[in-house]
């Protein structure tokens, strides 16, 4: 099973459109994820009509209407792995406890909200996973997303971050 994980990427306030190297991915994944902040319910249709399967979860600057459609936290099994989403885990300082504590059942957790890819395993808990931003990078080099591999007989594998190149003006349409 093929994974696609993205977070916070904010449309249309940070960038006007998801970039076409993320919208190439999602035939080729079995599962998107998304860890908040979509701000647009555009860019949730738009996963839901070119994906698979969506897992999502709202961020804090999403409002009513994506409050509506997605929880605050969302979890599913897949190939075996028990999967949870959810977009704030508070500061980098203390994360792998703080999550291993409030997710002791979950194997594999996606969040975002700092738009910093992250990739960690709290000691007795889930592997912690951050795909960043694909619309904005902050005070990192790169715009990010990440792809991955679930199955059951080798659980998480292929964890790969992409950076994407720098934004020119053109790109994918949003819908």
């Amino acid at each position: 099973m093929r994974l696609l994980l993205m977070s916070d990427t904010h449309l249309p306030k940070r960038a006007r459109e998801l970039p076409a190297a993320l919208l190439a991915e999602l035939p080729r994944a079995d599962v998107v994820i998304h860890a908040g902040d979509w701000v647009d319910e555009a860019t949730l249709d738009l996963l839901e009509s070119r994906s698979a399967r969506v897992l999502g979860v709202y961020g804090n600057n999403d409002g009513p209407g994506l409050r509506a459609r997605l929880p605050e936290v969302a979890r599913a099994e897949l190939e075996g792995l028990r999967f949870g989403v959810v977009h704030e885990t508070g500061e980098a300082r203390g994360r792998e406890r703080r999550c291993a504590a409030r997710f002791p059942d979950l194997d594999v957790l996606v969040f975002g909200h700092s738009h910093i890819p992250w990739d960690t395993t709290a000691p007795g808990g889930p592997r912690l996973l951050n795909p960043g931003s694909p619309t904005d990078r902050r005070r990192r080099p790169h715009c990010t997303y990440m792809t991955a591999r679930v199955t059951a007989r080798d659980g998480l594998t292929e964890v790969e971050l992409h950076r994407l190149p720098p934004r020119t003006g053109t790109g994918a349409a949003r819908g």
